[in-house]
């Protein structure tokens, strides 16, 4: 399978919830910098990604259990395996070697995000907003491409 292309921060990914956006710029900036990491700084880079969910995924698991978001046990298992992959990768990279194993997880990160948050994430940003604000929210994008920066 063929890498997937880089993983850029644009509008097209912004849901409306603001504080949830800025988590994913920051994921997709450090799954980003993971992706690009020289072979002796992999460990750190995933140090760095694992972190990230942790926190990302733990404000989200939050915000569902707190909002008793409907199919929140769905959503939360999926962060779980992310960041177990992550995790085992981890163990696997500390025994020396598995670069490819690491850049092999770091593409799947990259793959996998678009649709998690387009799908799962987008549900539970328009709750969290109806919850707060009494409807949708609404989402200005500079530009209207398929991923593409705004020039």
């Amino acid at each position: 399978m063929t890498a997937p292309a880089p993983l850029v921060w644009t509008d097209a990914l912004l849901l409306g919830y603001s504080a949830m956006d800025r988590m994913h710029e920051d994921f997709v900036q450090t799954v980003q910098a993971l992706r690009e990491a020289p072979d002796d700084q992999l460990a750190q880079a995933l140090a760095l990604v694992r972190d990230h969910l942790e926190t990302h995924f733990g404000q989200e698991d939050q915000w569902m259990r707190d909002t008793d978001f409907p199919p929140r046990d769905c959503h939360i298992d999926e962060h779980a395996a992310v960041l177990n992959s992550v995790r085992e990768v981890q163990a696997l990279l500390a025994q020396g070697g598995h670069a490819d194993t690491c850049r092999g997880l770091a593409d799947e990160l990259a793959r996998w995000f678009p649709g998690h948050a387009d799908y799962l994430d987008s549900a539970l940003a328009a709750w969290l907003f109806k919850r707060q604000h009494g409807g949708k929210p609404v989402v200005v994008r500079r530009t209207i491409t398929s991923g593409e920066p705004a020039s």
